[in-house]
């Protein structure tokens, strides 16, 4: 009894999704291809770029990220990705690194942290995508 009910039930669901039309049938994401960071995962495992985990903990150094970060994020015209770059302050020099979408953003943010920082005291590693 229990398997006839079971079946009968299979047999209506089939029923049901085959009646469904292609388009408003659940679709599986397209494949993506996962991003290669290799090069630059082993040029961070080398110790000669800085990373996060080197941001001095000093109050000084530690205020000067918090003051950039903040002026990144309250800037609209940045994108998330521009929104999200590393900055790493130490002994008053600031690094940053990571991806930005173009070259003004990437201006953008050099000027934030030079004003903030100044002039020669940030090392941009900042890199454009697709550039």
């Amino acid at each position: 009894m229990r398997k006839t009910a079971l079946l009968v039930g299979l047999f209506m669901l089939g029923g049901y999704i085959s009646s469904v039309p292609a388009a408003e049938m659940p679709q599986s994401p397209p494949a993506q291809t996962a991003p290669d960071n290799t090069g630059r995962n082993t040029r961070d495992r080398h110790g000669n770029t800085l990373t996060p985990g080197d941001q001095s903990e000093s109050k000084a150094d530690r205020t000067l990220t918090q003051q950039i970060r903040k002026a990144l994020v309250a800037d609209k015209s940045l994108s998330t990705t521009a929104k999200n770059v590393k900055i790493i302050t130490v002994n008053g020099l600031v690094t940053l690194r990571g991806p930005v979408n173009s070259p003004q953003e990437k201006e953008k943010i050099e000027a934030k942290a030079q004003q903030m920082a100044g002039v020669n005291k940030v090392d941009s590693q900042l890199e454009v995508k697709g550039h």
